[in-house]
């Protein structure tokens, strides 16, 4: 049984950091690539960032780019989401998810499967 597990979330003043971490578990993601969406409420899951099997191609959306750093421990199967510089607009459900592929440029919910239950993190201003 594939499970991915959120951690780090919460609450935090705008300027504020957090770093959320992703652990896998069930069976091997090998050669794939993985990423964090998220959900506001009210709103559609989106895109955030996602990362090579190697750790070497990272890619972002435009709203985190500069504040927010993705990587991987391939070796205890965990993705991390460093996020810096918050904002109130940056409050939402977040949400590891693995890649059906090896492209961090594939942005859309339809290009990965097995998801995590999703961490609140909430931005004050």
């Amino acid at each position: 049984q594939v499970q991915l597990v959120e951690s780090g979330g919460g609450l935090v003043q705008a300027g504020g950091s957090l770093r959320l971490s992703c652990a896998a578990s069930g069976r091997t993601f090998s050669g794939l690539a993985m990423g964090w969406f998220r959900q506001a409420p009210g709103k559609e899951r989106d895109f955030v960032a996602a990362i090579s099997w190697s750790g070497g191609v990272t890619y972002y959306a435009n709203s985190v780019e500069g504040r927010f750093t993705i990587s991987r421990d391939n070796a205890k199967d965990t993705v991390y989401l460093q996020m810096n510089s918050l904002k109130p607009e940056d409050t939402a459900v977040y949400y590891c998810t693995v890649q059906k592929y090896n492209s961090p440029r594939y942005t859309s919910e339809s290009d990965y499967n097995y998801w995590g239950q999703g961490t609140q993190v909430t931005v004050s201003s």
